[in-house]
């Protein structure tokens, strides 16, 4: 026998499990079943797709009560692990997000909250510990010869692992039952008639049987083949949190059936928040695909393109083979056929939310939609129906807008859907760049995603409008009675300055912007913004260094006091500083990064130094 530590993040994750002060212990033996069912259909399916020998006509799970013992045990003839499984799968968290998980569960605890996220990291396991003393496991891969695994621990840091010799196939809990306690809501989990009260409310849908003695307790029906009007929202909702590992209710559930040629059934759920992970590139995602009512695949990636990686659901088609590999689901044209219908059942499911229940599509686009707006890059031939969807902020009042909305509130003579893109609200609203928009009341897009900077370069349009950034390109909004500043009395200055500053810029020029800042810095039309050339350096990606163009408020004192300085003596030696901290204020006004932040402040309070 062999005593090992639990790892660091297990073994907080142990303590808030063995001292959980949550109302809803119920759901350990959910989990338990749930991996149970889990290694059922790893074994069938390596059975399969890989020749393993092994007798499949009976797969099941058995749970045994003994109430003067006060054990429960939970018994499955599935997969099974080796010692080597058992150690990482038990004794560490090979998880991301485990340090997020624990501080959720922390809170949760601390608020007397539901269980809601055990399970949600893969953890599910250790949520025995807030009924049980003591936990042990015995288990054997299938297809191994010789001995099993016995695994056991009381939750306190350490465990004990030895040989089994006469363990069978598959996986068997034990655990050895705390006292009733009613007021911290620990109940009898060795009396029949309760295990069989939440193994109906939480696991009913199983497709394995879960008996108990003589009886089977679950009616291992298929959701996803029952007309909808037969099926309760309760069963809905908890066959969703099987398969999601999320305890909140689905925020949509969509029904398909497709019948024909080529026949399948699906049932996807949209949840109500996004999952931890969301933008994790390690994430599990994608559908459960069953063939002929056979588990064949957790994660089916094929089914779903990545945009839409947070729906969760089932996909049972009849005419696939059983032993069909992710190879060739790739390449298969029915699973593409699949995929398209899901995708236009998926997004006319939210267009509908739009008018139907705005609340629901108000949640939906704050949890979901910044991965949606990625579908404008990978599906090109899904760009209208995904721009359908959006909605953006924007200037005209606090609530998001869709684009449709937008074209219908445009001024007569526009022609053109501005936007403008800033790491956040505020930033974007104070830019320099909206002065002449806010002044003429044109309403401008807020775009504040990552994802933001690289979309609005693959849309060239909606509804026939052009997108346009109004920190790109020159602008020339149509005043009622414009009056412009001759180009040639700032001529000498606009030179002055292109040569003074000429490694930061291409070119200066007067601008038809700016109403109150005295400069702004504009990328040409074509050019990549400032914060997706910072973004490629992120990823590695040091590409030739794009220089902007800087714009002058004429109107502006300082721009004005600049010209006369520059008429009356152009060798001055304080007007190149003063070039200096005019580029670089333009550059801090848009949120940019200065070369050198101590020249630039030394600058700044030699010259202040020179006022007081």
């Amino acid at each position: 026998m062999e005593t090992l530590e639990f790892q660091a993040e297990a073994r907080q994750l142990l303590q808030l499990m063995v001292h959980s002060i949550y109302s809803n212990k119920d759901i350990f033996l959910r989990e338990l079943i749930s991996n149970a069912s889990d290694a059922l259909d790893k074994l069938r399916l390596a059975k399969l797709q890989d020749g393993l020998e092994a007798d499949t006509s009976d797969l099941h799970i058995e749970i045994e009560a003994d109430t003067e013992a006060r054990t429960l045990t939970v018994r499955d003839n599935g997969i099974g692990m080796t010692r080597e499984e058992v150690v990482a799968l038990i004794g560490t968290i090979a998880k991301s997000g485990t340090a997020d998980l624990l501080a959720k569960l922390k809170e949760a605890s601390e608020k007397k909250g539901d269980a809601e996220l055990i399970g949600q990291f893969g953890v599910g396991f250790y949520s025995t510990f807030m009924v049980a003393d003591k936990v042990t496991l015995v288990t054997r891969k299938a297809g191994t010869e010789g001995h099993g695994t016995r695994w056991e621990s009381a939750g306190e840091g350490t465990y004990t692992i030895d040989d089994e010799p006469d363990a069978p196939v598959g996986t068997t809990v034990t655990l050895q039952l705390r006292p009733k306690d009613e007021e911290d809501a620990l109940y009898d989990y060795a009396d029949e008639w309760r295990i069989k009260q939440i193994v109906k409310r939480y696991s009913d849908f199983i497709s394995f049987p879960i008996r108990m003695g003589d009886e089977t307790l679950n009616s291992q029906k298929a959701l996803w083949a029952r007309p909808r009007s037969e099926v309760s929202d309760d069963e809905y909702h908890q066959f969703y949190r099987h398969i999601s590992h999320d305890w909140s209710d689905p925020l949509e559930i969509i029904n398909m059936k497709a019948e024909g040629t080529f026949e399948y059934e699906a049932l996807l759920f949209i949840p109500s928040r996004a999952p931890h992970d969301l933008f994790q590139r390690d994430a599990r995602r994608g559908l459960q695909l069953y063939v002929k009512r056979v588990f064949i695949m957790d994660d089916s990636k094929e089914l779903i393109p990545d945009y839409l990686r947070f729906v969760k659901g089932v996909v049972d088609a009849a005419d696939l083979s059983l032993n069909i590999s992710r190879e060739i689901l790739q390449q298969d044209r029915h699973i593409q056929m699949i995929r398209r219908r899901l995708v236009k059942k998926v997004l006319s499911t939210i267009k509908d939310l739009m008018t139907s229940n705005p609340e629901k599509y108000a949640t939906f686009w704050r949890e979901f939609g910044r991965a949606v707006k990625e579908g404008l890059l990978s599906e090109p031939d899904n760009h209208k129906p995904i721009l359908e969807i959006a909605s953006f902020a924007t200037t005209h009042g606090t609530e998001p807008t869709t684009l449709a909305g937008y074209v219908e509130r445009m001024k007569e003579d526009q022609e053109e859907i501005y936007y403008l893109t800033g790491e956040s609200r505020s930033q974007v609203e104070n830019s320099p760049h909206m002065e002449a928009f806010r002044e003429q009341g044109y309403e401008v897009l807020i775009l504040t995603d990552p994802v933001d900077e690289i979309w609005v370069d693959a849309v060239p349009d909606f509804d026939g409008k052009k997108l346009r950034s109004i920190a790109r390109g020159s602008v020339d909004l149509k005043k009622d009675e414009e009056v412009k500043e001759p180009e040639g009395d700032f001529a000498p200055l606009l030179g002055f300055l292109k040569e003074k500053l000429d490694e930061q810029v291409k070119e200066v020029r007067l601008s038809h912007r700016l109403t109150t800042s005295a400069a702004c810095l504009v990328s040409d039309q074509d050019d990549i913004t400032p914060a997706l050339e910072k973004m490629y350096r992120a990823m590695g990606q040091e590409g030739p260094r794009v220089k902007r163009i800087l714009e002058l408020n004429p109107n502006h004192p300082l721009v004005a006091g600049l010209r006369s300085a520059h008429e009356r003596g152009a060798d001055d030696a304080a007007l190149p500083e003063t070039a200096e901290l005019l580029y670089g204020t333009a550059l801090l006004a848009e949120g940019g990064d200065l070369e050198d932040p101590a020249r630039f402040a030394k600058l700044l309070a030699d010259r202040l130094a020179r006022t007081v």
